[in-house]
């Protein structure tokens, strides 16, 4: 998406590959909105931390930066012995994969990198050929969400009033955006309309990216606290619901999203409201039976005992007289005895759900399984 920094607009990808240093390169969302800063990972360590640590963090710009990563990992290997690489591959892909667990793309984009490496009969054809499959799976994820766009913007009528959990903007992906993509496709078209960005506690999502993505682009929007949600829907103030998914299983159609999304789903069908899922084809798990079985990520306490803001004021200046940007800090709010439960995700059952914006249409949760050779499916 274009950036506007200091007047000057510029497009930018979540995550980008520089073969040179072997680096990826990341937008760091942790900053944001206050501060706009792209960071190095300079090994595959340091990109399993950024994943771990929300440097980037959403669905699509995770699955890329572990495909990045797997090739990243790949590329460091020295010398030519195929047993020795592959095991230390194997050391790469764990590392990745553990750093979020309820997310399915990282998952399913390395063994996509893995699946196109061993087609290579030496160490280098497989690092050439892991950049090379890692560079697809990125763009392909581009053209996932410009479908998406084109298929779910048509659901959008002047003068919609839309509500978005969290943030699957393009900030979650490489680019454009799944939740998003249906806004910006539709703001493109001439149509009028007003988002709702549910603020998403505990680490404010929507208040700090959706919100941030939204203005970038001029479109017409409010934050609002998670609980007001319900109030608005009650007032007919909300036409339509559309969120992202972390993971979503192909044979039930189940759901997994931010936190809170499943409260969302619940309030929308009471009002008969449209709540629809937007998802990339590598968010779709093919293998697990139940969303019970989905690994629900339980984060730090802190994030729900506390927050994180930028200190008011100019900030400090450097010792050139340079302005410096001033600090974000984490304040501690709740009472200090107390501990917190933080998952990180739930689960919305197919029937709360009007439809997924997949790449190839708007589908029903419990026809992804009917479809699943069409949608990619591989036994």
């Amino acid at each position: 998406m274009n950036v506007t920094l200091s007047g000057r607009t510029q497009h930018f990808r979540t995550v980008t590959y520089d073969a040179a240093q072997n680096f990826i390169h990341l937008i760091n969302q942790r900053l944001l909105p206050h501060d706009f800063k792209i960071v190095p990972a300079r090994d595959f360590r340091e990109t399993a931390a950024a994943i771990r640590e929300m440097v980037v963090r959403g669905a699509g710009a995770i699955g890329a930066t572990a495909a990045y990563g797997l090739a990243q990992g790949a590329c460091a290997f020295p010398g030519d012995n195929l047993k020795k690489f592959s095991a230390h591959v194997e050391t790469v892909f764990h590392a990745l994969k553990s750093a979020r667990p309820t997310a399915v793309d990282p998952v399913n984009a390395m063994i996509r990198v893995r699946r196109e490496m061993v087609r290579g009969k030496t160490v280098a054809e497989r690092q050439s050929l892991a950049l090379a499959a890692a560079e697809e799976f990125a763009n392909e994820d581009v053209r996932h969400c410009e479908a998406i766009g084109r298929h779910g913007g048509k659901l959008i009528r002047p003068g919609s009033r839309i509500l978005t959990h969290c943030n699957a903007g393009w900030l979650a992906f490489v680019d454009v955006g799944t939740a998003t993509a249906p806004i910006y496709a539709a703001h493109a078209a001439g149509k009028g309309f007003h988002v709702w960005c549910d603020e998403t506690r505990p680490r404010s999502q929507g208040a700090t990216l959706t919100a941030w993505e939204l203005a970038q682009q001029k479109i017409s929007h409010q934050i609002i606290a998670d609980n007001a949600a319900g109030h608005l829907m009650q007032r007919g103030k909300v036409d339509l619901v559309i969120v992202g998914s972390d993971r979503t299983l192909g044979r039930t159609g189940e759901v997994t999203n931010k936190i809170g999304t499943y409260t969302k789903a619940v309030m929308a069908a009471r009002h008969r409201i449209p709540f629809y899922v937007a998802i990339p084809l590598s968010t779709i798990d093919w293998n697990l039976k139940s969303g019970f079985d989905i690994p629900i990520e339980e984060r730090s306490e802190n994030e729900v005992l506390g927050a994180w803001g930028r200190t008011k004021g100019e900030g400090k200046r450097t010792k050139t007289g340079q302005q410096k940007s001033s600090e974000q800090v984490y304040v501690r709010v709740a009472n200090p005895s107390s501990r917190a439960y933080n998952p990180g995700f739930d689960v919305t059952p197919p029937e709360l759900i009007t439809g997924i914006i997949t790449p190839l249409g708007i589908i029903k949760p419990k026809e992804l399984w009917k479809r699943r050779q069409e949608l990619g499916y591989s036994s």
